[in-house]
């Protein structure tokens, strides 16, 4: 296949993972909102798509920690592992999408690229960066920037819809405040605590496909793919200045992933809405505003961080930490116990998507063997 033409193909598998994203995870900023009927399903969805392509143009260190975050210096990515990890992503976010199930897709997106790249090498484990420092000395690998982020956000975010719940029900306690006064004052705050939510969703989740076209442009360019493309198709030429140190992302590249995204999101999600907003605990406006306030505050502290932390993890189990102020039965736990097994397998099983495409590509000849 002609080079060019591979790096235009990836960049379009990208793109489609950033619209897929959109809708997959649209649950997490507008899932309360619309449970609490604060707004209709289509004011919310306006809501998020705006607040999602707002919150893309921040959060740069999100990007720089995909594409030079979790590969060890001296080993290259080839576009076409970037392809089959894209591609891997794409189908488990599609099947979680069906069932209705809240995945990650930030897990589905670097574990497919993991696959991807471990597929290239042969499964050479050493490819991985697991614990270090990228080329700007800022922490990087896969331990601190992935595991345990994974472990700890969704404690963090169970403990924050707790403890915002635990105080403004002390609140409404102490001042007496009639039920009526509540409905109306929480219905009007939760439209900025949603707000907040699909402002820190565009932080970290856009910026994650903004990296991976840049790790594809990157990559371009250590190949030698971009060196036939006319004149005009410079705006695709990235790389590393003359001490080595990687660029910033390409503002096209935020432009576009951001627009991408904000359409993905006003496509919808209902299948995952109906799990995260009905299924899992019955919600007021209240509890809408404690848990997306907890939850946008834990992933855009993530976001400045440089952290691709899984939204939906934050979120779900920020609903789950409300509910349980009101009591321990209130919470779906059969439900949750199904969310649960597919955040563990979403990793391994788009790990083994990603190798086993790049491998069916090597056999079929249409990449490095």
């Amino acid at each position: 296949m002609d080079p060019l033409l591979l790096v235009l193909l990836v960049i379009l598998v990208a793109l489609a993972f950033e619209y897929i994203n959109g809708f997959h995870d649209a649950a997490n900023a507008i899932a309360t909102v619309v449970s609490t009927r604060v707004l209709t399903p289509r004011q919310a969805i306006l809501l998020a798509a705006a607040t999602n392509l707002v919150g893309a143009f921040f959060g740069h260190e999100v990007a720089k920690t995909i594409y030079s975050g979790y590969i060890a210096s001296g080993f290259d990515v080839s576009l076409q592992a970037i392809a089959c990890g894209l591609m891997g992503g794409i189908v488990w976010n599609l099947v979680t999408w069906w069932f209705g199930i809240p995945s990650s897709s930030s897990h589905a997106l670097i574990g497919g690229l993991c696959g991807g790249v471990l597929g290239q090498h042969h499964l050479t484990w050493g490819v991985l960066l697991w614990d270090g420092v990228d080329k700007s000395g800022k922490a990087a690998g896969l331990w601190p920037k992935l595991v345990k982020p994974m472990v700890s956000s969704p404690f963090i975010g169970f403990a924050l819809g707790a403890t915002f719940m635990l105080l403004l029900t002390a609140l409404i306690v102490r001042f007496a405040i009639r039920p009526s006064k509540v409905q109306k004052v929480f219905g009007r705050l939760q439209l900025v605590s949603a707000g907040m939510m699909g402002f820190s969703h565009g932080s970290n989740d856009s910026q994650k496909t903004v990296g991976i076209i840049t790790l594809t442009l990157l990559s371009a360019h250590a190949t030698g793919a971009l060196a036939g493309a006319p004149g005009w198709m410079g705006f695709l030429s990235v790389e590393p200045d003359a001490k080595g140190h990687l660029p910033h992302a390409p503002y096209w590249v935020i432009v576009v992933c951001a627009v991408t995204m904000a359409l993905g999101t006003a496509a919808g999600g209902w299948r995952i809405i109906r799990t995260m907003g009905h299924k899992m605990v019955k919600l007021q406006p209240v509890h809408g505003f404690a848990a997306e306030t907890g939850a946008a505050l834990t992933i855009q502290g993530a976001s400045m961080l440089g952290i691709p932390l899984s939204t939906t993890h934050v979120i779900s189990t920020s609903i789950l930490g409300v509910g349980a102020t009101k009591r321990f039965d209130a919470v779906r736990w059969g439900l949750v116990g199904r969310i649960v097994w597919a955040w563990v397998l979403t990793i391994p099983i788009t790990a083994g998507l990603g190798y086993g495409l790049y491998r069916l590509m090597a056999a079929l000849a249409w990449t490095p063997a």
